[in-house]
């Protein structure tokens, strides 16, 4: 659901949903995070992440280097950010929380 606020059309209401999301960080038009998981850790989190991507038809980068999981959220070619990647950002903190506390 939009909400629209008047006077403050200008408003990047995305961005007040991401400062919500602790270590997301916005690079343009993509959002990014860095966890530090061990192997069975990222293996766990990449399927939680897939079941939740597919629904929202939205495909994420994931990818492992030097013992953290490296995860990009947005599109290469200039497109806006959407409510989706937010979404699906944070959906990805909560599967962050489960392989983590399991």
């Amino acid at each position: 659901m939009r909400v629209l606020f008047s006077g403050r059309a200008k408003h990047d209401y995305l961005s007040d949903a991401l400062a919500l999301l602790s270590g997301w960080t916005r690079e343009g038009e993509q959002i990014r995070r860095s966890i530090v998981l061990d192997d069975s850790q990222h293996a766990a989190l990449t399927e939680r992440v897939a079941v939740v991507a597919d629904a929202l038809r939205l495909r994420p980068d994931i990818s492992r280097r030097a013992g953290s999981t490296q995860i990009r959220l947005g599109r290469d070619d200039g497109e806006p950010l959407t409510e989706g990647e937010v979404l699906l950002a944070a959906r990805i903190e909560d599967a962050v929380r489960a392989v983590t506390q399991a």
